[in-house]
């Protein structure tokens, strides 16, 4: 029998509100928990980027424990360098073409050679990075970017007496020199010191040049593909018998360098965290855009105008503008380094740098392409 509904009404008003009750305890307490675990994510993303900024002493720790590392048997390029000795340039009846020179629009260089350079981004021609190191100043020479009238912490140096020129287009006279043009002594990202913790000897201020050598030759996309010293890489997969078949021509088609010149600064505006791969091509940034293409040699201070290097001819692709970069960007790109199989440390610093390769060294066949793809 049922109860007058006169009866029943306040029974389940009380069960409802019961009910209500329970629902909103259920409703705070997943209120609470969903509260709880995206405190916790954030926390536990805190934690990964402070781990990921401690990354250099606990992967190196994990390196040094590493199978991969174990044995230098398991590097395939290790001591695969062709040697070709430094030769006199004067006991050669006809030297290579030899870098770095002027790459300054306009300029053309006084040896005539039948190579031409290979215009084509690397990887088109099945090349790729196999080392990446820098010089202390700029070793090539482009007029109002990084020349004699440039700056930096310790000042610039003077150009040779015999590099003024006249540029071919405008009758302009070309002065060469080493340093950029960014550097202001009031401006604290040119002056406050960084912490380095993984680069060694560099400087906030400086300018240097980062060299990024290529070869078709390399371990490409293998565990090997960079090394220490860069001539390991370039020859890894090419031995002396197949490299002597080769024409200069092939040699400029296979084997080139990324060159790109950089003001470091301490500020993360300029920050980058991919250095390893070979030059920064961004057009909204205006790099890797105005590229001066020609034949050289390999560079270093062991080669001058009296000294001739042997490893010629080779391409050379060299951004003509200075760009500004932060210390943290080249300090992962030495963090990057050492994470490498093969032992890059002799290429944490800055090498000392060629001086300016005289006209009559230079090869007469500079190319130029306004933007790059």
């Amino acid at each position: 029998m049922c109860p007058p509904a006169s009866e029943s009404k306040p029974q389940d008003n009380t069960k409802l509100k019961a009910l209500l009750g329970l629902l909103s305890l259920a409703t705070i307490a997943l209120l609470a928990s969903t509260i709880a675990l995206a405190v916790n994510g954030n926390k536990s993303t805190t934690t990964s980027s402070e781990a990921a900024a401690a990354t250099g002493s606990d992967f190196s720790s994990s390196k040094a424990s590493s199978n991969f590392f174990a044995s230098d048997d398991a590097n395939a390029c290790a001591g695969a360098k062709l040697a070709f000795d430094n030769q006199l340039c004067a006991d050669l009846e006809v030297p290579g073409p030899q870098a770095g020179g002027n790459v300054t629009k306009g300029y053309v260089g006084n040896l005539a050679v039948d190579v031409v350079p290979n215009t084509k981004p690397y990887y088109q021609s099945s090349m790729c990075p196999v080392n990446v190191h820098w010089h202390l100043g700029s070793e090539h020479y482009s007029y109002g970017e990084y020349d004699e009238n440039g700056d930096g912490p310790h000042g610039n140096i003077p150009r040779p007496d015999w590099a003024a020129r006249y540029l071919a287009e405008s009758g302009e006279e070309v002065p060469d020199g080493f340093r950029c043009h960014h550097y202001d002594s009031s401006d604290p990202k040119f002056t406050t010191p960084y912490d380095w913790k993984h680069c060694k000897g560099m400087e906030v201020g400086e300018t240097y040049e980062v060299h990024w050598p290529h070869s078709a030759a390399g371990a490409c996309g293998t565990v090997n593909q960079y090394q220490t010293p860069f001539y390991d890489g370039v020859f890894c997969n090419l031995d002396m018998d197949t490299f002597s078949t080769l024409a200069a021509q092939d040699i400029a088609n296979a084997v080139g360098v990324h060159g790109q010149v950089f003001t470091i600064v301490n500020d993360e505006s300029y920050f980058y965290p991919d250095m390893m791969r070979g030059m920064i091509i961004d057009e909204d940034m205006g790099m890797g855009q105005d590229i001066a293409y020609y034949t050289g040699s390999t560079t270093g201070e062991t080669r001058s105008n009296e000294m001739c290097s042997m490893y010629t001819p080779i391409t050379w692709q060299v951004d003509r503008k200075c760009h500004m970069i932060s210390a943290s960007s080249f300090d992962k790109l030495c963090y990057d380094m050492k994470m490498q199989r093969d032992d890059m440390s002799d290429d944490l610093h800055a090498h000392g740098s060629r001086e300016l390769v005289k006209d009559d060294l230079v090869a007469n066949n500079q190319a130029r392409k306004t933007l790059r793809a």
